[in-house]
């Protein structure tokens, strides 16, 4: 229920109010004592007495005499379950459009997307580090001076041509450790050299890497990308085309590095907001607690795994 912002009384007031009659004020003493007058102090210790609570009613009327019959309701659920919009349902009952459109949205039925069930959440985690680590690329554009975002004006400060950053991502499945760098394209070569990085720097972390999932990006399906993944001894996992929730993980991470780093202020270049990735990277696997890990850090969470000491 939304107060009004001016209400004298709220649902704890008017229990108040009620009560205070009930145990022995006169009804003018205690709506004077609550600011209001003394037919809505009645009005309340009457609602009390039947039982029907200190809430408000709902302001919807009892009968709505031009409401749609429910055998035509029947019907306009019936032919939007066969994807049928709105207008053509309209025209095939000899309705109008506002009429159906407000039923449509009474039924929960006001987008086709409503038809289709949501496929169930199927959360996964893998036991051990390195079992599988997640790959994934975001393209941020270039800026040579404050954006629209720190200036919160959409037509001065562009960077016109400035080109384009890649945030190439890695990340473990079962400790949430991650890996990034910013390079300059998403071509196979740089992809396939920012895996090999990657891999080094997990395993100098004592996390030997057995699968590596991606999307199904031309740079992942190169064999450039392939040779390195057989040289590793990875097996490479492949999302399912146009479901990027498979790869949630890296999805997640890239969300949380553009909230926390990429967004998180205003930078007066691009190459100002390059130079903060590190330490921020930096900062989630070693100070920031996870809350797909029970509160630990990733720091915390490989070691525990991995069984060493910290």
């Amino acid at each position: 229920m939304n107060i009004h912002k001016n209400a004298r009384l709220t649902p704890a007031g008017r229990a108040l109010l009620t009560e205070r009659i009930e145990t022995g004020w006169r009804a003018d003493a205690a709506a004077q004592a609550a600011g209001v007058s003394v037919r809505t102090a009645r009005k309340w210790l009457k609602r009390s007495r039947q039982g029907a609570g200190h809430a408000d009613r709902s302001s919807a009327p009892g009968h709505c005499p031009h409401r749609a019959p429910q055998t035509q309701v029947a019907e306009i659920e019936r032919l939007r379950r066969e994807r049928m919009t709105g207008p053509r349902i309209a025209r095939t009952l000899g309705m109008a459009r506002s009429t159906v459109g407000a039923v449509l949205r009474r039924l929960g039925l006001g987008r086709l997307s409503s038809l289709e069930a949501k496929p169930p959440i199927v959360r996964y985690e893998r036991a051990r580090p390195g079992e599988m680590i997640h790959l994934d690329i975001k393209k941020l554009g270039r800026f040579e001076r404050e954006g629209h975002r720190a200036t919160g004006d959409r037509r001065a400060g562009r960077s016109r041509k400035a080109g384009w950053d890649f945030l190439h991502v890695c990340v473990d499945d079962a400790s949430r450790l991650a890996y990034t760098e910013l390079l300059p394209s998403e071509r196979k070569e740089d992809t396939t050299d920012f895996l090999q990085r990657a891999l080094d720097w997990l395993n100098r972390h004592g996390v030997a890497v057995e699968r590596v999932m991606t999307d199904n990006g031309s740079a992942y399906r190169s064999g450039l990308f392939a040779e390195a993944l057989r040289q590793a001894g990875a097996r490479h996992v492949r999302t399912r085309p146009y479901t990027p929730r498979t790869n949630g993980k890296a999805e997640r991470f890239i969300q949380t590095t553009l909230r926390e780093w990429a967004y998180a202020r205003p930078y007066a270049s691009s190459d100002e907001r390059a130079a903060a990735i590190k330490p921020w990277t930096d900062d989630y696997n070693l100070n920031r607690p996870h809350s797909g890990i029970k509160g630990i850090t990733p720091w915390q969470r490989v070691n525990n795994l991995l069984g060493n000491d910290i």
